[in-house]
């Protein structure tokens, strides 16, 4: 469970990255789809550890609340992304 946590929290970032080497919004926008895909599969981490006990509420309050964050900073991004790319003269 460790690692598969580990593997979708460098995911998130690793596909921004990735997305921002792209050319055009259009990539750009896919990959921050798959990031914040990424995010909903670390947030179901983090609840399944709860569950399971091999994380503390309070840790896990901690720990939700951040995937939390950089889920509506994402999705944030995605509708900057999303409106510039339904722009005349944008790829």
């Amino acid at each position: 469970m460790t690692s598969q946590m580990r593997k979708c929290s460098a995911s998130i970032a690793a596909n921004i990255a990735e997305g921002c080497g792209r050319r055009g919004n259009a990539e750009f926008h896919r990959f921050l789809q798959i990031a914040a895909g990424s995010a909903s599969e670390l947030e179901y981490h983090i609840l399944l550890a709860r569950d399971l006990g091999y994380l503390e509420a309070g840790n896990y309050e901690t720990m939700n609340f951040q995937v939390g964050e950089i889920k509506k900073m994402l999705s944030s991004l995605i509708r900057k992304v999303n409106s510039e790319r339904s722009r005349p003269g944008s790829y």
